[in-house]
């Protein structure tokens, strides 16, 4: 079976050697033409050089080789880069197929979950045909062969039972669930929570803090993610908070380290280049704060994130700001 993989960051190389170690033809697209070429010669990532991807894999420039022929199409660009990425595949011509996705975010402006924006550009001869994967996972503990559980889920039973299957491996585990919304949303706003967990880090707040931080923000990105249509349960889970506990407690998460920078006084530029890596969480804070005003949900927590991102109140006074709210009876 071949595989046309969109992407090749940390996590789409990690993916890609994934599956070309399960057997696939794998052929990865990626705009950066020396790291192409980097990658056809040596098989190794710059982050991962002690881990070579190996079996049928390769790496290209251009979109069409990648897209010729294959049986299913993985998604690892951005959550910026859906749309346009998307948008060259649909002038491309490219026949429906399983798509799964692997990026996590809310589009800006439209407040669309992933999934929704390939929908509206492919079409919705697509709707059952894509998927996507999520939870609590780093790179470079995927790559070493780490044990790892995460979810597949899609907009139709057959898409998550080819999620499953195409990407469960002995040590990376892949449970079905139904509930794509709450997947999504699960996904994309815990990367907020994260930077405040981090910005708490670099302010030294200790780890009462993170641990209040953590079950208050999963309550409001519960809260939120009901008001969409998504299971209660599902963000308790693997994609909800499974993926809490990785990425609020850790600096292999770019988006603890991003806010832990903020916080030492790094402008948001600067911290996002410190890391080389894009920090989705920032990308979709502004984003859920537009869906919590659609639905009347407060987001403290994402809220002060957002402010800070933006320049407009500096991290020790959004602790203030959180630790002077009213005190209501904790309902969960």
């Amino acid at each position: 079976m071949k595989i046309g993989f969109l992407g090749a960051g940390s996590w789409g190389f990690c993916l890609a050697a994934l599956l070309a170690g399960k057997g696939y033809q794998v052929v990865s697209w990626t705009t950066k033409e020396a790291l192409c070429s980097d990658l056809n010669r040596t098989k190794k990532h710059p982050f991962f050089q002690d881990y070579p991807a190996t079996g049928d894999i390769t790496f290209t420039t251009d979109l069409n080789e990648a897209l010729d022929g294959i049986d299913i199409l993985v998604e690892s660009v951005t959550a910026a880069g859906i749309r346009p990425v998307f948008e060259k595949i649909r002038a491309s011509g490219l026949a429906p197929c399983p798509i799964i996705l692997s990026s996590k975010g809310i589009e800006h402006g439209r407040g669309l979950i992933l999934a929704d924006v390939v929908m509206e550009v492919l079409g919705s001869d697509f709707k059952p045909h894509i998927g996507f994967i999520s939870g609590p996972s780093f790179a470079s503990e995927v790559i070493a062969g780490l044990p790892t559980s995460v979810v597949g889920t899609g907009l139709s039973s057959e898409i998550i039972d080819i999620v499953c299957e195409t990407f469960n491996t002995p040590a990376f585990r892949v449970y079905p669930n139904s509930d794509y919304l709450g997947v999504a949303y699960g996904g994309a706003l815990k990367n907020v929570i994260a930077i405040a967990c981090g910005i708490a880090e670099g302010l030294a707040l200790g780890s009462s803090a993170r641990a209040a931080l953590i079950t208050r923000g999963l309550h409001e990105v519960r809260k939120l993610a009901m008001t969409r249509g998504c299971r209660q349960e599902t963000l308790n889970g693997l994609s909800g908070m499974g993926d809490f506990v990785l990425t609020c407690n850790s600096m292999l998460s770019r988006n603890f380290k991003y806010g832990y920078l903020l916080a030492k006084g790094f402008a948001p530029q600067e911290a996002e280049r410190q890391i080389g890596m894009v920090v989705e969480g920032a990308y979709t804070a502004p984003s859920a704060l537009m869906l919590g005003r659609e639905s009347s949900v407060p987001l403290p927590i994402i809220g002060v994130v957002s402010g800070i991102i933006d320049g407009h109140i500096s991290p020790s006074c959004a602790v203030n700001a959180l630790m002077q709210r009213t005190i209501k009876e904790e309902y969960l």
